[in-house]
């Protein structure tokens, strides 16, 4: 549901359209009684678009994820910005997402939203500006949007959902690009282990019918190790793996994967679709 009068978002890319699904979720989890991440900017953006959102497939389960691993990697964001508030935050395909107003990080903090144009576009059509948050209208598989952001500073840069629509090479080349222009930071993002191409298929069949479905989307095949990443780039040393499976939150899950939840104890690669990953270099 949106309001009368809502930013049409028919024109956007299917890949661009990948941004409504993720906020969709925080929004759908606000409006929950007890929700996980409790982000009511994402309510509000949703109500200011005009799109069939109960297309883009937002099941319980699925809601639940996406809120806990926002959650996480606000947790992440927080930390490195306690840490050194003189830090830079880079957020790669930042969507529609409301994070800098959840972090609330000190004015000493310049963070910064990468995304392709149409997605800046609508989100400063329908996102609230924070002043301490820039916008960058870049597509992350080019090498100029590093340019946009100082490389003098201690940088975190955190990446939600975005990997899944990329392919392996694109991630390297991702990768090493970050470690290449930054001297030193962070690197975090969401991840679900190894998905093989049959996964990925039957994803597609049993998902959403519109052709622009988020799910039909997906392009990563994923890792099994998380140290897999330290070896597409050397300067990547594994920081943290943790999983949303393992998290208190759990209880608040829909039944199915709180079940889920309590097998992962026992069947790692079931931990493993629902980690977030922090690589130092």
């Amino acid at each position: 549901m949106c309001l009368a009068g809502g930013m049409d978002v028919s024109g956007l890319a299917p890949i661009e359209q990948t941004a409504l699904l993720t906020e969709y979720c925080r929004a759908l989890d606000s409006r929950s009684a007890r929700p996980i991440l409790g982000d009511s900017h994402a309510d509000a953006t949703v109500r200011r678009i005009d799109h069939d959102f109960a297309s883009l497939g937002a099941t319980p389960s699925v809601v639940a994820l996406v809120a806990l691993r926002a959650k996480m990697l606000d947790e992440c964001l927080s930390r490195f910005v306690a840490a050194d508030p003189s830090a830079v935050v880079v957020d790669l395909g930042a969507g529609l997402s409301s994070a800098a107003f959840r972090v609330d990080p000190p004015p000493t903090v310049d963070w910064v939203n990468v995304d392709l144009p149409g997605v800046i576009g609508l989100r400063n059509a329908v996102v609230p500006a924070h002043e301490r948050v820039r916008d960058v209208a870049a597509n992350v598989l080019e090498p100029d949007w590093v340019t946009a952001v100082p490389p003098d500073r201690p940088t975190i840069v955190f990446a939600d959902g975005l990997f899944a629509f990329l392919d392996e090479d694109a991630v390297v080349s991702l990768l090493r690009r970050i470690t290449g222009h930054f001297p030193s930071g962070v690197v975090a993002f969401n991840d679900y282990g190894r998905v093989s191409k049959a996964n990925q298929v039957i994803g597609r069949l049993t998902s959403s019918r519109n052709a622009n479905s988020p799910h039909r989307q997906w392009n990563f095949p994923g890792f099994k190790d998380a140290r897999q990443p330290e070896s597409w780039d050397p300067a990547l040393r594994l920081l943290d793996e943790s999983s949303a499976m393992h998290r208190p939150e759990t209880a608040q899950f829909p039944t199915g994967l709180r079940i889920a939840s309590r097998l992962s104890r026992r069947v790692p690669s079931i931990a493993r679709k629902a980690r977030v990953l922090q690589y130092r270099f």
